[in-house]
């Protein structure tokens, strides 16, 4: 099969859609498709031009279509006519368009696929809180409505805020992760947190507000005022524009002897760190996916997480982990784990038992089914809803 991702980012800039992209394309081509990415990100060198031959990236061939722009941010008004002349070309069974909230390139590519006549599948990779309201009535005026295109998204979560924007069935292409490479290891932990051993907690998050790294520092000042002294401790992975906001929340609620920043950890060492702990809080409301949260599920971690968020993917509340319903549920989660070893050990088990499915061979199966609905639907109008 050939095979075009559009994508506004794409590495060398590390980030969510950006890895996922890269990943699913690659194992495409280790399954015998021909893969090409259009993209505005530059590259290490920052070149920004398309080159003849594209840029191999292990298999895959990258079109590079940005522009020089401060900060090099992933856009370029000028793409489209070198994109309908790469699409010309190269002529894909579909185009894999992938979308967040802000996709100005992602949404000229699936405007010229769609121009072309071509299958065009579309998979969001955010939640669209907020946005609902303005993207339906854009859809309706711009005829975005009633175009063929094949609607994703990375989890049911984030599903339901695309359909309530075109009115039709949303289906998910979940993220993927190696799960052989995130199994459990083993592990140093005693059998659950003791008089004499807290309960470890750990968060491995981009420092960014949207992530509400100050928000889970207030749900861990709750917790600890419950519990006494030493039953709890946090370790907080990762770094952002965030990090000084935490760090003085941190001070502020007296938690330097709880609460521990470990900044950047090389993502090779996260196996180890999360054998040595117990469980994963995720307080993001408007988590699309979470490869973080999946990947200490699949490392065997109990994870805290928000209802409503694409940890329901891969976690059953009571049952290998706990789902909240708001700050204070949260608070009170961690609570009855320090307090009920046998909870926790119960969902421990449960959690190694029921290991998630979400490798890169469940995830490319899933797009190739959304594939072969853009290629049925190519060329239809699709009615208003």
């Amino acid at each position: 099969m050939r095979i075009v991702h559009v994508s506004d980012c794409y590495a060398p800039r590390t980030g969510g859609i950006e890895s996922q992209v890269r990943d699913l394309a690659r194992s495409q081509v280790a399954a015998g498709d021909e893969v090409h990415v259009l993209t505005a990100t530059p590259g290490i060198d920052g070149h920004h031009e398309p080159s003849d031959p594209p840029e191999d990236d292990g298999g895959v061939q990258v079109h590079r279509l940005g522009t020089a722009v401060p900060f090099d941010l992933p856009v370029n008004p000028a793409a489209p006519p070198r994109m309908r002349q790469i699409l010309r070309t190269v002529r894909p069974d579909v185009v894999h368009v992938h979308a967040g909230l802000v996709s100005p390139f992602a949404f000229d590519g699936a405007r010229v696929a769609v121009d072309l006549g071509l299958p065009v599948a579309v998979t969001w990779h955010c939640m669209l809180d907020g946005a609902v309201s303005a993207l339906r009535a854009a859809a309706g005026v711009t005829g975005w409505g009633t175009a063929p295109l094949a609607l994703s998204a990375v989890s049911r979560a984030a599903a339901r805020r695309v359909e309530a924007v075109f009115g039709r069935e949303v289906a998910v292409v979940p993220d993927g992760i190696d799960l052989a490479g995130w199994a459990p290891t083993a592990s140093p932990r005693a059998a659950g947190p003791t008089s004499h051993r807290p309960l470890r907690a750990v968060s491995t998050m981009r420092l960014a507000p949207r992530k509400r790294g100050p928000a889970l520092v207030d749900v861990v000042a709750r917790a600890a005022a419950a519990l006494p002294p030493g039953a709890l401790v946090l370790d907080i992975v990762g770094d952002g524009p965030s990090r000084s906001t935490i760090e003085r929340r941190v001070r502020h609620r007296e938690l330097d002897h709880v609460v521990h920043l470990r900044g950047r950890v090389p993502r090779a060492e996260l196996p180890a760190l999360y054998a040595a702990a117990d469980v994963f809080v995720a307080p993001a409301r408007l988590e699309a996916f979470g490869i973080a949260t999946l990947e200490a599920r699949t490392a065997g971690l109990v994870v805290v997480a928000r209802q409503g968020t694409g940890a329901e993917e891969f976690v059953t509340s009571e049952e290998d982990g706990l789902l909240v319903a708001d700050d204070d549920a949260m608070a009170a989660a961690l609570v009855r784990l320090a307090t009920e070893p046998a909870l926790l050990e119960r969902l421990r088990a449960t959690a190694l038992e029921r290991r998630p499915v979400h490798g890169w061979e469940h995830t490319a199966q899933a797009a190739r089914a959304e594939y072969a609905r853009a290629q049925e639907l190519r060329g239809q109008v699709l009615p208003v809803h």
